[in-house]
């Protein structure tokens, strides 16, 4: 079996490519890091620290490493969204949490829908484009399914304009998908709607509150666990293989990092 790594390199240092204007959403990039190696004096005095010991003491004259993680946010880097996220209710039912999810229901079969052909920066992802990519699958969704969609985003890094640029999934588009089944909806961009700049946009002209938010909205309609911030879809067939996404248990939360895994056969 092989295993592929579909999840995001957390790095603080991402921090300083966020523009002015996200520089409030910096937690979901990444956490503030505070580092202690062994062989420094951090390191070697929090050691001695729970020891009772002197430095002289030290196997090999270090103590241990240890990180402080600070300014994570639940949404951070690759995650998954449990249905609180998207509202306080869905399909008419107290909305859950992301320790109340089962791991069984996040080891699914996955599918892969590549949209590059028609996905615009910014704009929704039209639902005869998931049509034409799912046609090219070979197989219908069935219940269970995980549906990642190939946005072509992963050409971009931290730091170019386009990778808040990202092209986006509507309501129409998320219920076509969860309609059909499937349980796991997934995105390689950095967000599973359209950029918020845009649907703020199209509110400002419209006036229509179902502009705002509405790929995630969808969910209060059909259960589905959103992930965002994906990697590595170009190294995954079509079809043909599970994949895996494990989310910190964070009691009570709306969303948790993960460590999302696409097992092949060969």
């Amino acid at each position: 079996m092989r295993l592929i790594d579909l999840s995001s390199t957390l790095d603080p240092h991402d921090r300083d490519l966020l523009p002015p204007a996200m520089a409030a959403a910096a937690g979901v990039v990444a956490p503030r890091v505070d580092y202690s190696h062994p062989a420094t004096p951090d390191g070697r005095d929090r050691f001695c620290h729970f020891f009772a010991c002197s430095h002289d003491d030290l196997p090999d004259g270090e103590g241990w490493g240890s990180e402080v993680l600070n300014d994570m946010s639940s949404h951070c880097g690759t995650h998954v969204d449990a249905p609180l996220h998207s509202g306080s209710t869905c399909e008419g039912r107290t909305s859950r949490t992301i320790d109340q999810v089962e791991l069984n229901e996040l080891f699914c079969p996955g599918k892969v829908l590549d949209v590059r052909p028609w996905a615009q920066p910014g704009q929704a992802i039209p639902v005869d484009a998931l049509r034409q990519a799912l046609s090219a699958v070979g197989e219908p969704t069935r219940p269970g399914d995980a549906v990642l969609i190939r946005t072509g985003q992963e050409r971009y890094r931290l730091g170019e304009p386009a990778f808040f640029q990202y092209p986006g999934m509507s309501r129409e588009g998320t219920l076509f998908l969860s309609e059909q089944g499937a349980t796991v909806l997934g995105t390689d961009a950095v967000g599973w709607d359209r950029p918020f700049a845009v649907m703020a946009q199209a509110f400002k002209e419209t006036g229509d509150k179902q502009q705002l938010w509405d790929g995630h909205k969808a969910i209060r309609e059909k259960e589905a666990f959103i992930v965002q911030q994906l990697c590595n879809l170009g190294a995954l067939p079509l079809r043909g293989f599970h994949v895996g996404f494990f989310p910190l248990k964070l009691a009570r939360a709306s969303a948790a990092p993960a460590r999302a895994v696409a097992f092949l056969s060969n």
